[in-house]
């Protein structure tokens, strides 16, 4: 079968969309599919690009199989709205215009964030007269307008009008989480239209390691208890808690957080950090992507975070199984929702209401304090990574692209 992929994030970007889009497209590679991905030179978060790469109209290159097309792209730094949109809109037309050029797919995909790559994969199967698969990986404008980039307003109105549209419009969307099946539903898409494959880790690439020794002296990180958060660090992190909580622990040397990535808040919260005197709060820059099973290996404890919103109650961030592949237990601070009956079910660590610095601290305590505990949540952790491996999220989108397609393609996977 020959696939045809938007998604303006790549390798060697590290975000969880361009990870996801990557490691599944391996597999298909592997199992004899024909893989070309349409994206952006990379420069995600910082809106710099990355070293060796030219914001060009059009540059290929091939990547563990998978043909690469990069178009030029308005290249801005993933914080306020103007610029990032005139960044969306950009890829939106270079991309599609990339996407005619190409040999006639069997199908084209587009995953979400941004939502304007979805618009230029539909206007592609659309022109080129093939089947169209909505990869839902965010449930856009709502979520920007949970984290107060914009209002309420006609022109979000109008935009959510035409995200039902294209819901609709598609082959069959495929959602990355059940609370986002139920919010399309609940907004009269047909459920059978609709798919769920949950995000996951590539168990080959993520597996308990001793220390990092190196990283350990590099950081002044050895012999202390680290919670780890690495990822963006966004407007939909809500991470000044982590700061706050930092310096509730401020007494306790032996703990010690450590931020690893960039984002729209990363210089807020290192100014908070220094403002307040914290030496227990490091911020590590982002890593490249083939250095992060030793990041994770830094870690006592694996901390997701995210804003207090409801549209964050249905999000299932990707870092969670990384960790557990990594055999480390789950801080999980959020709203009640799908990340958290997942930590709850599988019993891999603890939940604590987002945005609540005494209820963050707590909870560190407790994993540092109860050892059999600790040990508990690691080894759940490790055992039920093996449900969210990869390659089995890779058979399982083969196949719901196969049902957009209307017909298997005689590999049997």
């Amino acid at each position: 079968m020959k696939i045809l992929f938007f998604t303006e994030n790549f390798p060697p970007e590290t975000n969880a969309a361009a990870t996801r889009v990557y490691e599944r497209a391996c597999y298909w590679v592997r199992w004899g599919h024909d893989v070309t991905v349409i994206t952006s030179a990379p420069n995600f978060p910082q809106g710099r690009l990355y070293e060796g790469y030219q914001n060009k109209w059009h540059q290929s290159e091939t990547n563990s199989g998978i043909r690469v097309i990069r178009v030029k792209t308005f290249i801005a730094p993933n914080r306020g709205v103007l610029f990032r949109t005139l960044d969306f809109l950009s890829f939106m037309v270079t991309g599609w215009v990339a996407g005619l050029l190409q040999e006639k797919p069997d199908v084209v995909v587009s995953t979400s964030p941004q939502f304007f790559a979805a618009v230029a994969g539909w206007l592609t199967g659309l022109v080129r007269r093939v089947p169209f698969v909505f990869e839902l990986g965010d449930i856009w404008p709502a979520s920007i307008v949970a984290v107060g980039a914009m209002k309420p307003s006609l022109p979000i109105r109008l935009i959510e009008k035409f995200e039902l549209y294209l819901y609709r419009s598609s082959a069959r969307v495929v959602a990355l989480t059940p609370a986002f099946k139920d919010n399309l539903v609940q907004r009269d898409i047909d459920p059978g239209h609709i798919g769920i494959v949950i995000n996951g880790v590539d168990l080959p690439r993520y597996s308990p390691l001793e220390k990092d020794a190196g990283l350990q002296n590099e950081w002044g990180l050895k012999d202390k208890f680290i919670i780890g958060y690495l990822g963006t660090h966004g407007m939909a992190h809500a991470l000044m808690n982590v700061v706050e909580a930092a310096e509730g622990l401020k007494d306790n040397p032996e703990i010690q957080f450590l931020l690893v990535g960039d984002g729209a808040e990363r210089q807020q919260l290192l100014e908070a950090a220094r403002s307040r005197g914290l030496d227990n709060i490091h911020f590590m820059p982002p890593q490249p992507k083939e250095a992060m099973p030793k990041v994770w290996s830094l870690c006592d404890v694996a901390l997701v975070h995210l804003k207090n919103s409801p549209v964050f109650a249905e999000v299932i961030p990707s870092k969670m199984f990384e960790a557990m592949a990594m055999g480390l237990p789950v801080l999980l601070a959020a709203p009640e929702g799908e990340a958290s009956r997942i930590v709850t079910e599988y019993s891999i660590g603890l939940h604590v209401p987002p945005e609540e610095p005494g209820s963050l601290t707590d909870a560190v305590l407790t994993f540092m304090e109860d050892k059999v505990y600790y040990g508990q949540c690691a080894e759940n952790a490790l055992n039920k990574a093996p449900l969210h491996s990869r390659e089995k999220q890779a058979e399982k989108m083969i196949e719901e692209i196969k049902k957009a397609v209307g017909g298997s393609d005689g590999i049997s996977r």
